[in-house]
């Protein structure tokens, strides 16, 4: 016995040796930055000033004169990512690496931040935020000077920048542009879906895949896939389906395959499985089930899908699969906010919106940590907290209140649905990758661009306060014209909460209470405020702008930069 004794002191010695070696090499001495030896601050200005003005130009080739000008300034403000990827770091496991991309569903996740004081609140929930609070480069402060520098010229030239990656034949990720990768929010959706494939392509690099047969009976394609993928691995699912439909003769040339993506992502909704219901905000959008342990399945189906949409992700096929903004929100391992209920209970949100912005002791509410959840006819109160039924919700505690019974009904009550759908999608997309894109994006990702016919939305549209011969209305529609394909997608998100388009036209278009026709609201305020929107209304408060070209960019920055607050939800 006595060796093995003596061997954890002998270890310990000789790790204190090592260590004490360690201490007397020296460090390499830290260089100075590129960017700081270089005296270039004037050739920056002067480059800044050119890709304003072409940024105006119709030309979109003219840009790429300035390229190797615009690719020295990135080389020499991206030392730190270079020092990052230096640093190794040991690959997590498959059991840390599931763990990590699902860590945003934990009990204990704080949701967004929400208002520390009522006045606070109120503020928030007027969203009276100016356009000058409005950047999509987050905090910067504290982030390396050369970092902060960049971002500051990736967002001033962020549209000139876009063009020059568009016609790039280079990956994103190798050099000269690939401190983007750790900015995706400066790329449009385009070049990030371009970013995105190249990436999925990259982890395919020298495997041969072969094709994978799935035979299934027309009228039981949900149940007769299920039995034929659900136990096949990730990587075999990722080999090229070869769809058979029993009794029917024909080879999948492409064609059956993407008829059989068509018919069981309808399937995916029907009531039959309850996997999912429509939303009661927009009527048209899915949510999962809380309800849906009534089927035993529930849980392996879940995964099934989860498999299912990253695998036409994967394959680049479209599915006609429309979810609610906090559903895309899990897929992306973003936290949901409580203005995320507004779509998904209208009528529970006006009720929090009122406990936020009202003094819960003047108002005579009399609330408790907990909350009633129907299922099945039959009313049960939940706690929040532990004997949370027992616990008063006071002014200083409201808050908190709010936070929970939002991650109750958002994600709390469908946790285990979640995360069964999540385990199954992540197994063929990486969370890494997906997370590139917002709620907005990966919408237009699984389901597509839609044809979006503006002669039928504008006779189909009401006006309060405005005219439709009104200067700001005449405006509007000229500025919805000048969008393209992808802008006027996310203008019918911001209004409507998805960019599904109704099959008879925008006079079926529906809202919280049937149809609902789009309209816009006379928003007199202030001039300075973003364009809001309230979804379940299919509403859009319009500040009469002074000009043409403040109309242009304020509705452009709202669509685009402004998915979280500002009256989106």
């Amino acid at each position: 016995q006595e060796p093995t004794a003596q061997e954890p002191a002998a270890q310990e010695q000789e790790q204190q040796a090592v260590g004490k070696k360690e201490k007397e090499e020296p460090d390499e001495p830290e260089l100075p930055r590129l960017s700081s030896q270089l005296t270039l601050e004037e050739l920056w200005d002067t480059l800044s000033e050119c890709l304003t003005a072409l940024s105006d130009t119709t030309d979109h080739h003219a840009v790429l004169v300035l390229q190797p000008a615009v690719e020295a300034f990135f080389l020499v403000h991206a030392a730190e990512k270079e020092k990052e990827k230096k640093s190794g770091e040991p690959r997590p496991s498959e059991r840390q690496r599931h763990d990590s991309q699902a860590s945003h569903l934990s009990d204990h996740a704080p949701m967004s931040p929400l208002p520390a004081t009522p006045a606070d609140s109120a503020s928030s929930l007027g969203r009276q935020e100016s356009v000058a609070s409005v950047s999509s480069v987050a905090n910067i402060t504290g982030l390396p000077p050369d970092t902060q520098k960049f971002l500051r010229f990736a967002k001033t030239h962020r549209t000139v920048l876009n063009q020059i990656l568009r016609q790039s034949t280079q990956h994103l990720a190798d050099w000269p542009f690939s401190v983007l990768v750790d900015h995706t929010h400066i790329l449009d959706f385009d070049v990030k879906r371009r970013f995105f494939r190249q990436e999925l392509e990259r982890m395919d690099e020298g495997i041969r895949r072969e094709d994978l047969a799935v035979h299934v009976r027309r009228d039981h394609v949900f149940e007769d896939s299920f039995r034929e993928l659900h136990r096949r691995t990730p990587e075999e699912l990722k080999n090229r389906l070869y769809i058979v439909f029993e009794g029917e003769e024909g080879q999948d040339a492409g064609g059956l395959l993407r008829e059989w993506y068509l018919i069981i992502s309808r399937e995916i909704f029907n009531p039959n499985y309850a996997l999912f219901t429509t939303s009661p905000g927009d009527r048209v959008t899915y949510r999962p089930n809380p309800s849906s342990h009534c089927n035993p399945n529930h849980l392996s189906y879940f995964k099934f899908v989860g498999r299912v949409i990253g695998k036409a992700i994967y394959d680049n096929k479209l599915l006609e699969c429309y979810f609610t903004r906090s559903f895309y929100k899990h897929i992306l391992g973003k936290n949901v906010k409580y203005t995320d209920m507004e779509s998904e209970d209208y009528q529970f949100y006006q009720g929090l919106t009122f406990l936020l912005e009202n003094n819960i002791e003047e108002s005579g509410l009399e609330l408790t940590f907990s909350t009633e959840i129907q299922e099945f006819g039959v009313t049960e109160v939940r706690d929040l907290k532990q004997n949370g039924r027992n616990i008063p919700v006071t002014e200083e505690m409201k808050h908190e209140y709010v936070k929970l019974v939002c991650q109750l009904k958002m994600t709390g009550s469908i946790r285990k649905q979640i995360d069964a759908f999540l385990e199954g999608f992540y197994e063929i997309i990486p969370k890494r990758l997906i997370s590139i894109f917002n709620e907005q994006e990966l919408e237009l990702l699984i389901s597509g661009l839609p044809n979006i016919d503006l002669d039928d939305l504008k006779a189909n549209s009401e006006y309060h306060k405005y005219q439709s011969n009104s200067l700001q209305i005449q405006w509007f529609w000229r500025a919805l014209r000048s969008y393209d394909q992808a802008d006027r997608a996310k203008f019918l998100q911001f209004v409507t909460g998805t960019s599904k388009v109704p099959l008879q036209g925008f006079s079926h278009l529906e809202g919280m209470n049937g149809t609902q026709k789009f309209q816009i609201h006379r928003d007199d305020r202030s001039t300075d405020r973003l364009p809001s929107a309230h979804t379940c209304f299919n509403q859009l408060d319009l500040p009469p702008y002074e000009t043409y070209e403040k109309l242009h960019y304020m509705l452009k920055v709202a669509i685009q930069e402004c998915s979280e607050g500002f009256g989106f939800a």
